[in-house]
């Protein structure tokens, strides 16, 4: 298995027969409002371009997962990609109407908690908790995803949230190979991190099993922790060669 990153939670899992994409966020640099105003430097998002090679990946696109439907995670340029090649797509069952309403064809959507049969093996729908405090009601619902296919290591995107009992859960119930951390502290205005803490972001490093990817950093202008910042903390903690950091436009072979 390859795990490509692409920009900040866009990422494609490269299989020995598919070549799923995960959130995509394609539109070029700087075309979106910041996300904060004051908290951060008011820069237009996102911040970086797509990396070149961006698009010869995404042509072996064949079915894609879509956590939210925050714009860093589906964009208009991700709609119309998806639109385009009709490429089936996962979601939670609480995004699913307006998923179809933008027109994508939406083959298969899970509760939390619940697994389905997929692509040979199966997938399990992890709930996600986008926020500390009062925010997490601001920022909605969000869904995880492991991801265990035949003959590939095991996958666990646990995609925009804290530490929660159901990350904690799935760590430890699923054990997976991979797991897929959002690590870039992101804040709005107001209210507190709608990601992990450092704390957090330790706790999920200690407690996976294996490989860790982490991702969601130095994309958007509400994401202050870089992959600088990240080494440093997790140096700190004996914990650096546990995690893959990789650069836009890198992949890690599993």
């Amino acid at each position: 298995m390859k795990v490509h990153h692409l920009r900040n939670a866009t990422l494609v899992i490269e299989t020995q027969r598919q070549v799923i994409l995960v959130d995509p966020m394609l539109s070029k640099k700087g075309t979106s409002a910041p996300f904060t105003l004051f908290r951060f430097k008011p820069r237009k998002n996102p911040l970086v371009d797509l990396p070149a090679n961006a698009y010869d990946i995404l042509e072996k696109v064949t079915h894609c997962l879509i956590t939210h439907l925050h714009p860093d995670h589906i964009d208009d340029e991700g709609v119309a990609f998806l639109k385009e090649r009709n490429i089936p797509v996962v979601c939670s069952a609480l995004d699913v109407a307006k998923l179809k309403k933008k027109g994508l064809n939406v083959t298969e959507t899970l509760e939390y908690g619940e697994t389905k049969d997929y692509l040979g093996g199966s997938i399990s729908g992890v709930k996600a908790v986008h926020g500390y405090g009062f925010v997490k009601h601001i920022a909605g619902n969000v869904m995880g995803y492991h991801l265990a296919l035949p003959d590939e290591k095991s996958i666990y995107i646990s995609s925009d949230t804290v530490y929660t009992e159901h990350v904690d859960k799935a760590l430890k119930q699923y054990k997976p190979d991979i797991t897929v951390l959002a690590a870039g502290m992101a804040q709005l205005d107001f209210g507190k991190p709608l990601l992990m803490n450092s704390d957090d972001l330790v706790k999920f490093v200690q407690n996976s099993p294996k490989h860790v990817f982490a991702n969601h950093m130095e994309s958007l202008n509400h994401c202050p922790n870089t992959r600088a910042d990240l080494k440093k903390l997790l140096n700190k903690h004996g914990l650096l060669e546990k995690v893959d950091i990789p650069n836009d436009g890198d992949f890690v072979s599993y």
